[in-house]
């Protein structure tokens, strides 16, 4: 058995096509769906996603705007900001590009953004929406796992679902999401960790299994049961002379191990990834379609 590979890219796009034309109807009746991006500081990889976050509302027809702070600026700044945008009726969306600098509080700059603008789905009035299984802003990159499977054909209901990583970003939204009683959920959900025994003995029971553990190609073929489906979360940069600028990345599973005994499996990069921005935007035009009672 050879896997299918899930391409992220293709399920990314087809998504965006349907955003773009539903945010074209929304402009037909004055409404314009907005993002405001707020980073401090120069980190590399940060000022790539907020870039992408950018070019991606373009794409759709999403008024956004970056503010860029220096790594100097302070808390107080910082919630001063985000209280100016939350009163800003133009736009729907706030996000804070993290990570920040140690001296600003993540929490208190989460707990402060708007939780009805928060697209981030990080708020915890969001989080525990999401929780009970109420209407919310979903975190990116788990609503994008959902689509991933969903968009593949890999209805999670009724399947085990092992979620390796307990991070409040991936492994726990993840977990909530898939185990609710609603279409595209209605999963067992179990999940491990670093502290748990047996891993292997656990990932082998797996029906599907996310892998967000932060560890390079940790997930070795012997780990998983044949037919498994596999979403890799992981982002992780290694080392290879062989390739342009000395280094790569993998995921969290050994692709090429694991893909011959998968039934399908997400490839790094091109897998998770582009889900994430998408279902930003997503989030931001269901915010505008709420902030301007908008049905369509």
């Amino acid at each position: 058995m050879v896997a299918t590979i899930i391409n992220g890219n293709e399920v990314a796009k087809s998504i965006r096509v349907e955003i773009k034309a539903e945010v074209a109807r929304m402009k037909q009746d004055g409404v314009v769906p907005g993002l405001v991006v707020i980073i401090v500081g120069e980190d590399a990889a940060s000022q790539v996603y907020v870039r992408k976050k950018g070019e991606a509302c373009v794409e759709m027809g999403i008024h956004s705007e970056t503010i860029r702070l220096p790594a100097s600026a302070t808390e107080a700044e910082l919630l001063s900001l985000i209280d100016k945008y939350n009163k800003d009726p133009m736009y729907d969306g706030i996000l804070v590009q993290l990570p920040l600098p140690k001296h600003i509080s993540e929490e208190k700059v989460l707990l402060r953004i708007d939780p009805g603008k928060d697209v981030d789905g990080f708020h915890p009035i969001n989080v525990g929406k999401m929780v009970v299984g109420s209407e919310a802003y979903l975190p990116c990159t788990p609503h994008g796992v959902q689509e991933l499977l969903l968009r593949s054909g890999n209805d999670p209901a009724g399947k085990h679902v092992v979620v390796l990583g307990r991070s409040n970003i991936v492994g726990k939204p993840v977990a909530c999401i898939l185990i609710q009683k609603a279409k595209g959920a209605d999963a067992t959900v179990t999940i491990c960790h670093s502290r748990t025994k047996n891993l292997a003995e656990i990932t082998r029971q797996a029906d599907i299994l996310i892998a967000a553990i932060g560890s390079p190609q940790f997930v070795k073929a012997d780990m998983v049961r044949d037919g498994v489906v596999v979403i890799d979360v992981g982002v992780n940069r290694i080392s290879d002379p062989a390739a342009k600028g000395g280094c790569r990345l993998v995921g969290d599973v050994d692709f090429d191990a694991v893909k011959e005994k998968a039934k399908a499996i997400t490839p790094v990069p091109g897998g998770v990834g582009p889900m994430t921005i998408t279902m930003l935007m997503k989030n931001t035009v269901q915010a505008a379609k709420i902030h301007h009672s908008w049905k369509g």
